[in-house]
């Protein structure tokens, strides 16, 4: 059969993927770093930058915009972006598993780990906007639960990093086995958007178009706002002080 070219990545779902990669990493990073305070708020401030937890703060802010918008882009982004597409039922998985499937996007397996892995996302910043630690950090949208719940958030929170490293080296060992074993590269689509195909009935993703990603972009705009204490009340003011009666 003739191979040709299609379009499976559109560039607002490859963008999601490679910030949300770099976003993650410096999320990680800072929050490691946060657990010895005397030394690395000495260099952070020094170079003019912010704390560990500062910083790991905003990472979590840019986290929790780009999931919003790939929830909105699930739903109006281009074809092989759109969870109708690719989330599977039982039959799909079997005809996968034996051999069955042809398709583009992501697989009736893969789809299990976008969607796990954007679980434990949404769990981890949950958690993170409600905490309330000793560090000291105390999340935008604390005042939202009881202390107690405030202060389970801080070991879940610790606790579900590794959950997440976890699946994200599963990821990266399947990238590797498709690569070798299945000669599939999986990631270089995931660059340029393209992928060669020979199968006629395959065709290039459609749809999400601008309107649809300024709506999304809205979306993780307004979300990021919110979860900022953007509707919070305003913090009491201060108590006046009085002139000492002597």
């Amino acid at each position: 059969m003739e191979k040709r070219r299609v379009n499976v990545w559109d560039l607002p779902t490859r963008l999601f993927h490679w910030f949300l990669v770099l976003l993650t990493i410096g999320a990680f990073i800072t929050g490691f770093l946060a657990g010895d305070q005397a030394f690395t708020e000495f260099v952070f401030k020094s170079m003019g930058g912010h704390t560990p937890l500062e910083a790991h703060a905003l990472f979590g802010l840019g986290i929790t915009g780009l999931l919003a918008f790939r929830l909105v882009w699930g739903v109006v982004g281009s074809t092989y972006a759109r969870f109708a597409q690719f989330v599977s039922g039982p039959a799909r998985i079997f005809a996968y598993l034996r051999g069955q499937w042809h398709g583009l996007g992501h697989n009736p397996l893969g789809a299990f780990s976008v969607l796990g892995f954007l679980a434990l996302m949404l769990f981890q910043i949950g958690t993170g906007l409600v905490m309330d630690s000793d560090a000291p950090f105390t999340g935008p949208l604390n005042a939202l639960v009881s202390q107690n719940i405030a202060k389970l958030s801080v070991g879940l929170h610790v606790s579900t990093v590794w959950l997440i490293v976890g699946l994200v080296s599963l990821h990266v060992l399947s990238i590797v086995f498709y690569a070798v074993v299945k000669k599939n590269n999986l990631l270089f689509p995931m660059f340029t958007g393209y992928k060669t195909v020979d199968d006629p009935a395959l065709e290039s993703a459609r749809g999400g178009g601008w309107l649809a990603f300024i709506v999304a972009v809205l979306v993780a705009t307004t979300v990021v706002w919110v979860a900022n204490g953007g509707l919070n009340p305003p913090p009491p003011p201060p108590p006046l002080q009085t002139a000492p009666a002597w």
